[in-house]
């Protein structure tokens, strides 16, 4: 670790530090960013193209006093070093660690918490109105990235800090690369000369003073002022937020902290809403980032040299690869198939359809409720959309799915990757709550494959059946199983009976069922028989299958990787309430009613018990003296 790093516990050090000293320690920053994430893996590239801008947002506002609010949170890691945890940066998203976001009881500097993007306007305009309230006059400053601007929440955020007037500052990081050095340069330079206070108090003076002038003046000010917006709207975008009420200040230079610092200085004596434009480069700093910036947005271990994944050679292909391999497979047969993404084409594999067939791809940006409501357009005049979205993100477009899809009958597939838990992204990535929220809606097929062989007979299945359906499946590697060359649409709610019992049956639903069947195999051993299902379905469920088993076997246990609260498992519970089937004991094993940390996927499945080790244990628990 650099010398400087070592000086700083908190922004009251760095405060400390010359201004000559902050590239230096951009520098130091980077290093330890790139070599920490080398090793837990995590949000490379958008962390390391904000440095600067993080340095210089410290230096100049004093939090937490200041309230600094990161939208999504995974550009934080030179925030979290800068505020005192530059020693535990080492445990970055490892189990027991720190979080890979914001969380406000991790550090009192992380003012709001977030995972999801495009949070961070509503929340710093609620933040600013508190703080109001209560008389306190501290500076509110939300940092939104350019991808992040685009979901409507964001623009619902600045339409009413618009019209509230309040004073609050929204720096815009734009690391695209739509915008020109020299039309930048200009811009940069223009917005610093306009925003010191020579310039803008000279304004202000002038405005008074022509405004005194009966008539006249009114005019000669009003043309000026006219002038002065036909020249920003002609050189950048500020037209668009001086429309909705800011005061649009840029593009500046995003690593350049003498840039930073002195507009910063500027804008912080100001007391009306701001929007700062900085440019940035994602990834700057180490070259595989900056080359290929999609790829280092979340990444695993690596090599610092090359920039190559740390990879187990002879790993199975994913579940996100073989999705997307039976989207192209299936859409060469049939030109109503249509994929479409929200700014995740390549975690959601539709990246080769959509080279494939660039006609019927459709990267909506970071809108899934705007999304969700094209596909259902598409559907209603005939085309087979598939919406293939993480699961946690889904979420956002719940009121699109019950209203636009489902109220209308419409036949959108929702491919859900990233079903159940995820890994060291944490709370707000784990896909938990999808079999729940999607099961109650009338008209929603749900389902969830056991593999990827499975998974492409299910995605045929769900365009097939022409009404709305969903299919969740896990991140990463598949279980390694041969593909059927011959994709079959699989019968309506029918499960799959993978061993037979006396003593129960444990039924388990996708990515649960090849440890439900290892748990039933090591049972044996011990002379406990199990039936074994693969229930496929969660709605419509398999009646008929289901009834006979509670009536045969007395106990069953449910399996799921999922919240407990309304998911697989209370589905069991109803269909045997609902068909008066009684004298059975059902034991469902999910997630309780809580949110599960970060950590790897394989030791966070043994907290929940929902693991082989947990399935053999809640048998010998149920069972008794027989289980012993």
């Amino acid at each position: 670790m650099g010398d400087l790093l070592d000086r700083i516990d908190s922004p009251q050090d760095l405060k400390k530090l010359s201004v000559d000293d902050l590239s230096r320690l951009a520098q130091e920053i980077r290093e330890e960013i790139i070599n920490t994430v080398s090793r837990t893996g995590g949000h490379l590239a958008s962390s390391l193209g904000v440095v600067e801008l993080t340095i210089a947002l410290h230096y100049v506002f004093n939090a937490p006093g200041d309230k600094l609010i990161w939208d999504v949170g995974h550009q934080s890691y030179a925030h979290k070093l800068l505020t005192g945890r530059r020693r535990e940066f080492k445990t970055l998203r490892q189990f027991g660690g720190i979080s890979g976001f914001l969380k406000r009881e991790e550090s009192p500097y992380d003012t709001y918490g977030s995972g999801h993007s495009s949070t961070s306007i509503s929340a710093s305009l609620g933040i600013a109105e508190a703080l109001r309230f209560k008389g306190e006059n501290n500076k509110v400053i939300a940092v939104i990235g350019d991808g992040s601007l685009t979901a409507g929440i964001s623009f619902e955020g600045l339409n009413q800090v618009g019209d509230r007037q309040r004073d609050l500052i929204v720096v815009l990081n734009d690391n695209a690369v739509s915008i020109a050095p020299s039309v930048g340069a200009l811009s940069s330079f223009l917005s610093r000369k306009l925003t010191g206070r020579f310039i803008t108090g000279l304004r202000r003076e002038l405005k008074s003073f022509l405004q005194s002038i009966p008539s006249i003046g009114e005019d000669v000010y009003k043309v000026l002022r006219r002038a002065e917006d036909s020249l920003k709207s002609f050189i950048t975008p500020g037209i668009l937020f001086e429309g909705l009420g800011f005061y649009y200040v840029g593009p500046i230079r995003g690593h350049r902290i003498d840039i930073l610092l002195e507009t910063l200085e500027n804008i912080k004596k100001w007391e009306r809403p701001i929007l700062l434009h900085v440019l940035t480069t994602k990834g700057k700093g180490y070259l595989p980032a900056e080359r290929d910036p999609a790829n280092f947005h979340g990444v695993g271990p690596f090599k610092i040299a090359t920039g190559k994944p740390i990879s187990q050679k002879g790993q199975p292909r994913s579940y996100t690869e073989i999705f997307g391999q039976t989207m192209v497979s299936l859409a060469k047969k049939d030109k109503r198939i249509v994929g479409i993404t929200a700014a995740m084409p390549e975690g959601t594999g539709l990246d080769r359809f959509g080279k494939e067939f660039p006609d019927r791809f459709y990267d909506v940006g970071i809108a899934e409720q705007h999304g969700i409501t094209f596909a259902a357009g598409m559907a209603a005049e005939g085309f087979k959309p598939v919406s293939a979205i993480y699961s946690t993100f889904l979420q956002r477009a719940y009121d699109q799915i019950l209203h636009d899809v489902c109220l209308q009958n419409l036949p959108v597939v929702f491919a859900l990757d990233r079903g159940g838990i995820v890994g060291e992204d944490g709370p707000t990535h784990h896909g938990l709550f999808d079999l729940s929220y999607l099961r109650h809606m009338p008209n929603m097929i749900v389902m969830a494959p056991k593999d990827e062989n499975e998974l492409q007979h299910m995605l045929k299945t769900a365009l097939e059946y022409g009404r709305p359906a969903s299919l969740r499946y896990p991140r990463g590697k598949g279980c390694g199983v041969s593909l059927d060359t011959e994709i079959k649409s699989l019968p309506l709610g029918k499960a799959e009976v993978l061993q037979e019992g006396a003593d129960l049956a444990i039924v388990g639903i996708g990515s649960t069922v090849y440890p439900a069947w290892e748990a039933a195999r090591r049972l044996s051993q011990s002379g406990i028989q199990a039936t074994v299902v693969n229930s496929r379905f969660v709605k419509p469920l398999d009646t008929e299958l289901f009834c006979s088993l509670a009536k045969k076997v007395k106990n069953i246990i449910t399996v799921e990787e999922n919240v407990l609260q309304g998911g697989f498992g209370s589905a069991v519970l109803e269909l045997l309430a609902e068909n008066g089937v009684s004298g059975v004991k059902v034991k469902r094993l999910g997630i309780d009613d809580r949110f599960v940390e970060h950590g790897p996927v394989d030791r966070l499945r043994k907290e929940c018990g929902i693991d082989t080790e947990g399935i053999e244990k809640a048998v010998q628990e149920m069972l008794g003296d027989k289980g012993k």
